[in-house]
Formats: structure tokens, C-alpha cells, sequence
């Protein structure tokens, strides 16, 4: 194989799979990127063999041929060079030859045989969706998946199809069982996907789509068997589901009786990032008082000290305390848009909900802990 490329472009295409290749892996093969030259163009191609990404980019091919090589080494030396074209050549016992036109590489690499076998699921029926959209439903869930290595049940986002005043809507739920986050969105043809019980897109997966999503673009995205697909443009991303059933998240999302409490985001976030500053691993927890017109702030540190702020709102119903993680609040605060947020409860035992006018079909949900 040999070719000559544009290295902005090869660049933009290297950048996109390094979070999917593999660094330490008992298989070699899985830290490079395949790529396959035919006719006029360059795939891409790499997979830790539960995710795999695939993008084709134009290029002046020399021989047709594939080779692969370090993710890693070909994404540093592009990111030194200048130069507008790169020259990738194969050469015997599996050398490649790279130069940008003043600096040369000799890289071993490792056969295309070795490397798996990626093949386009065929027959998916998808249904478009905005990539604005797309990221807003994943930005607004993905920071709720649970981070913790036995929680294999919350360690992804669950999607499914529910109706809602018998119009039906994508649903993305997700939670590590402290907090919860869910959102809705309609969208045309739904009925089209196989999405039957819901699915649990992996946390890694949802990233990388948030990637192919983030540049506002309309990106094609079905189901097949046990995996999810999505597209755009001359990519693809494939992603193996997760076996495992959501737990029923339902019977928490019930209303409370009594009205929400409105309170800027913009203070409240403020609030919890100064409640954050005193917290550690032993100490992690800011309690809220709701009393006489006041939310009442209170983080306690023994090893440290304490942090306190008073942020005036309306309400005038029975004492509430209750303590929470302050984090929980500002990762659900960041992801949303609206400048005046709905607090809702009913008692320190139960869970605080936030929504927002702005940030309509979404619901944040994190649950009280002992202060």
C-alpha cells in the first residue's frame, strides 16, 4: 500500500478513534489503526472489538493495499507535522515508511490479517435525528452512569421507546444509583426501530457518539440484534449493547404533592461548587435546609472546617433538611440550559428533582444521604 494524503484530514480522522483503541490490551493489534486503501480513497478503520469506528477519507492512492499501524504513534507524529500532505508507504516485513516531506519514520507494524474482522451490520432500520439534538440527550444522561466496576446493570445508558400523551418519544435514561437522570424526545418514524424492551448503550459507546454527534450534523442511528449503529456522512460507529436489564426506575420518578421551589442555576451552582471545596473521599456531603424564605447551605469538613451560604428563595412551607452529594447537583446543573431551575420535593427522605422550562422532557433526580 502506498498513498498520499491531506494531513489535516488524516489528523481529524486519527484524533476520533484514540479513545477506542486499545493501550493495554493482550492483543497487540487492537492499539493500531487498519487502513485500507481502494481507488480513490483511505478507510479507516478500529475497534476494541466491543466498539469499532470506520471512516473513509479521499487520497491519491499509490497501491491499493492495507496496512495497520500504532494508533498512538501516527496520532503524535501528525500532530507534530505541518506540512499539508503525508506519504504512507508499505514496505517488506511489515515497515512503514511515513514522511511529511522533511521528517521520515520507519514503523514496525503488525499484519492486516491479524487484525478483526469489521463488518457493517446490513438491513438496520434507522431514523435521523439532529446532532445538536443527539448531544443534548447524551450530555443530559451519560454523567449519571455509575463509574464503579460492579455496577455492570448501571454502567450504561438504557434506551427505549415509551409513548407519552400517545405521542412517542426516545427515552435515554441513566443512573449509578444515587441519582438518576431521564430524557425525553420525539422524533419521526420511531416505530421503525427495534427497540422492543429498551437497550443499554455503554458508557464508552455513548461518548463516542456524542463525538460524531457534536458538530451539529444529522447522524443516522438504528438497532440490530445486539448491537447499535449509527452514521453519518462517510463514518459508521458500531457498538455491542450491554446484557443486562435496567432496573425499574419508575416508582422513584412519582410526583410530589407539593409545588417546586424556583432558584437561579447560576446561584445554586455557585452555592454547590463553594459547599465542594471543604469535601474528600470521607467527606462528601452538603446539607440543605428549606426554612422562611431561605435555602440554608451547610458543608462540614472535621479535618478542614466548614462552608456555609444562605440563597434567598420562596417558601414557606414546613422545615426540609436533608443532605446530598454537591457534585450530583452540579454535574445535573451543567447539563442543563434553563436560567431558572424547578426544585422539587416533599421531605429530607426523599429525592430532590430538578427540571427547567428550557430543558423540556428532562428530569434530574438525586437521591438524600445521611449528613
Amino acid at each position: 500500500m502506498e498513498i498520499r494524503i491531506n494531513r489535516d484530514k488524516l489528523l481529524k480522522s486519527v484524533s476520533k478513534v484514540q479513545s477506542i483503541i486499545e493501550k493495554k490490551s493482550n492483543m497487540p493489534v487492537l492499539a493500531t489503526i487498519l487502513f485500507t486503501a481502494d481507488g480513490s480513497t483511505v478507510r479507516i478503520s478500529a475497534t476494541d472489538l466491543e466498539l469499532g469506528f470506520q471512516e473513509t477519507i479521499n487520497a491519491q492512492v499509490l497501491e491499493e493495499g492495507s496496512i495497520t499501524l500504532s494508533g498512538r504513534k501516527i496520532f503524535e507524529i501528525l500532530k507534530e507535522t505541518k506540512s499539508e500532505e503525508f506519504h504512507i508507504k508499505e514496505e517488506e516485513n511489515n515497515w512503514i515508511f511515513l514522511s511529511d516531506g522533511v521528517a521520515r519514520f520507519n514503523l514496525a507494524s503488525i499484519s492486516p490479517e491479524e487484525f478483526p474482522a469489521f463488518v457493517e451490520p446490513e438491513d438496520v432500520s434507522m431514523i435521523a435525528i439532529k446532532g445538536e439534538t443527539l448531544v443534548n440527550m447524551i450530555n443530559k444522561t451519560i454523567y449519571a452512569v455509575t463509574v464503579e466496576e460492579a455496577g455492570f446493570k448501571l454502567s450504561g445508558v438504557m434506551t427505549e421507546k415509551v409513548t407519552i400523551d400517545e405521542k412517542d418519544v426516545l427515552r435515554m435514561v441513566a443512573t449509578d444509583g444515587h441519582r438518576l437522570s431521564l430524557i425525553d424526545e420525539p422524533f419521526a418514524n420511531l416505530e421503525s426501530l427495534e427497540l422492543s424492551d429498551g437497550v443499554m448503550i455503554p458508557k464508552k459507546g455513548m461518548s463516542e457518539l456524542n463525538k460524531m454527534a457534536s458538530d451539529g450534523d444529522t447522524v443516522e442511528i438504528g438497532f440490530k440484534e445486539k448491537n447499535c449503529v449509527a452514521k453519518k456522512e462517510n463514518a459508521f460507529l458500531v457498538m455491542r449493547l450491554l446484557e443486562t436489564n435496567f432496573p425499574d426506575y419508575k416508582e422513584v420518578m412519582s410526583k410530589n404533592e407539593s409545588d417546586p421551589v424556583d432558584i437561579s442555576k447560576a446561584v445554586l451552582l455557585e452555592g454547590m461548587r463553594k459547599m465542594l471545596i471543604l469535601s474528600n473521599e470521607r467527606y462528601r456531603a452538603v446539607k440543605i435546609t428549606l426554612e422562611n424564605n431561605v435555602m440554608d447551605l451547610v458543608s462540614t469538613n472535621p479535618d478542614l472546617g466548614e462552608a456555609q451560604e444562605k440563597i434567598e428563595i420562596k417558601y414557606n412551607g414546613e422545615r426540609v433538611e436533608a443532605g446530598f452529594n454537591p457534585k450530583y447537583f452540579i454535574d445535573t446543573l451543567q447539563s442543563m440550559q434553563s436560567e431558572t431551575i424547578h426544585l422539587d420535593f416533599t421531605d429530607g427522605s426523599k429525592p430532590f428533582v430538578l427540571t427547567g422550562e428550557a430543558d423540556e422532557g428532562f428530569i434530574g433526580l438525586i437521591m438524600p444521604m445521611r449528613v
